[in-house]
């Protein structure tokens, strides 16, 4: 009995059924329990009308009629019950079936998830209305959107770690050949030769640094510590520590931020990060004579800060795209330029880590490119 207990709280299909069963029978013994109440008053009330009708009243005639009727009665419910039972667990085993195929459906697909097949979907009947599907209907619509994310990441993982791999064997492979022809003598050891290296080496550090920090940001593994602050102020420091990189390239660097502006509350290191990589991306992208423009203004109860440029600007197809990771337009500037292909997608996590949000717009290319991102107003 414990086995056959055991069993039935494994199976939905059992408990369905077990509860309709329960159901059915709980019904029956109602029923019969209130026709054996009701029945005898319910004989005499009829009894009595019925002998005055007739002009009657024999005591021994309607205890004869009682005994007929009451064994009338229970020959048929000893018909009916029977029926109604069979056609209750006919009933109760085909709703089972039909409650149970989806999420038995769902567990399978579940399953082969795990073992990762992403795209496996769960079937959905073909309905032009979704508001006509019920609560497993929706539940199966829902599994799907999460598949279809778990596969979108999955992708994004496997994308992710050919990045790295390609970005990684870049340096590698220049400092492997520096090495390889210092052993045969054929590359001279001096400055000129370390000096690559080094600059190789640099950039493996600043790319392992990078993906740290993304590894942190994305896991919300990040301390942040927000105040208030001037925006006024945040862009003073950013313009201060690349203002010499904007004069040796000879690209004008401009604000038009208004002291009058509220405070916003940040994290002044992390939001300086971030003004900081928009402001690189800008003098990366923008040629000699070209101009860069920071301004701010309030929204609402949020300020917006732009990073404007004059520089080779970004095609309507890569908006979307460009704060994914390693996503670069000009592969081979950006390679170039020494850039990681991460610094973008940190920006919007920080920003986003602050509430804010931060997007890219451009008119084409050569046309220049604007990056916006917004702060909250810091509350008095």
């Amino acid at each position: 009995m414990s086995n056959l207990i055991r069993y039935v709280r494994r199976r939905l299909g059992w408990k369905l059924f077990v509860s309709h069963f329960i159901v059915v029978l709980v019904g029956m013994v109602v029923l019969v329990s209130a026709m054996e109440y009701s029945m005898p008053n319910a004989f005499e009330h009829h009894m009595a009308a019925m002998a005055a009708a007739m002009q009657a009243d024999s005591p021994a005639l309607a205890k004869d009629l009682f005994t007929n009727f009451h064994r009338a009665v229970n020959e048929s419910l000893a018909f009916s019950l029977p029926a109604a039972f069979l056609v209750a667990i006919v009933v109760s085993t085909l709703v089972s079936r039909q409650i149970v195929k989806p999420v038995r459906c769902i567990m399978i697909t579940s399953r082969r998830i795990a073992e990762g097949h992403y795209s496996d979907r769960v079937g959905l009947p073909q309905l032009h209305n979704q508001d006509n599907l019920d609560e497993l209907g929706h539940l199966a619509i829902s599994f799907n959107q999460m598949a279809a994310r778990l596969e979108q990441i999955e992708t994004t993982r496997r994308q992710l770690i050919g990045d790295v791999a390609h970005e990684l064997r870049t340096p590698l492979t220049t400092i492997k050949g520096y090495l390889e022809g210092l052993m045969d003598n054929v590359v001279p050891a001096d400055a000129s030769t370390f000096e690559r290296m080094y600059h190789e080496a640099e950039r493996l550090q600043r790319l392992v640094h990078d993906l740290q920090e993304l590894s942190r940001v994305e896991g919300g593994a990040i301390e942040m510590r927000p105040q208030p602050i001037t925006v006024a102020q945040l862009v003073n420091t950013a313009v201060a520590r690349l203002n010499y990189q904007f004069k040796e390239k000879e690209v004008e660097l401009a604000t038009e931020v208004s002291e009058n502006l509220p405070a916003v509350r940040a994290d002044e290191g992390r939001i300086g990060q971030v003004l900081l990589n928009l402001l690189g991306n800008a003098l990366q992208y923008t040629p000699s004579g070209g101009r860069v423009l920071i301004s701010a203004r309030q929204c609402g109860a949020e300020i917006q800060i732009k990073v404007s440029d004059s520089g080779i600007g970004i095609s309507a197809e890569h908006l979307p795209l460009i704060f994914t990771h390693f996503y670069r337009v000009d592969r081979s500037r950006s390679r170039t330029g020494g850039g990681t292909g991460v610094g973008l997608t940190i920006a919007r996590h920080l920003v986003e880590a602050h509430g804010g949000r931060i997007w890219a717009e451009s008119a084409g290319p050569g046309m220049g490119s604007t990056f916006t991102f917004t702060l909250p107003v810091a509350s008095l």
